[in-house]
């Protein structure tokens, strides 16, 4: 038999699961961003209006954001392990909902109104930001289709959660 708390705590673990997710996905999104676009290719820094020293020290910061993110990501994972109480489908939308979520924030509010950066320069970036910006669609749209799919299997699944 199903309590009232045990329900209230599915919940609370289901939100874990997809914060978990989410930070995990940011953290990913940042951290292939920051190593290919702005340390294998040089295409721009996390902050390109001052000088190329100032942008170094930027995507310093930008790393160690995603690797805080992922790492915070990875404690709350492990909590849901020990717990029991990993709903690896809701993990997995948080991490295609945080990736893209992220992605198009950076396409989007980065790149476009705050113009920080850009993707690339001395070319026509519309090609570009297109791509940036429709697999960043494709991920919350993919990742909201996997949460609405998987909350009923969250909410009836059993098993200790404490």
């Amino acid at each position: 038999m199903t309590t009232k708390s045990s329900y209230k705590t599915r919940a609370t673990y289901s939100k874990r699961n997809l914060l978990s997710g989410v930070l995990f996905g940011i953290g990913l999104a940042a951290f292939i961003d920051e190593t290919v676009f702005h340390q294998l290719l040089h295409w721009h820094h996390f902050y390109d209006k001052s000088t190329t020293s100032v942008g170094l020290v930027s995507d310093g910061l930008f790393h160690a954001f995603s690797w805080f993110a992922t790492i915070w990501a990875g404690f709350l994972f492990s909590d849901l392990r020990r717990r029991n109480a990993l709903v690896i489908k809701v993990w997995v939308a948080g991490l295609l909902l945080g990736a893209g979520g992220f992605q198009f924030y950076d396409g989007t509010i980065q790149h476009k109104i705050m113009r920080i950066h850009q993707i690339r320069y001395d070319v026509d970036v519309f090609p570009y930001d297109l791509t940036w910006n429709i697999i960043a669609v494709a991920m919350i749209l993919g990742g909201a289709y996997l949460l609405l799919r998987s909350q009923p299997q969250a909410r009836l699944e059993g098993g200790p959660v404490s």
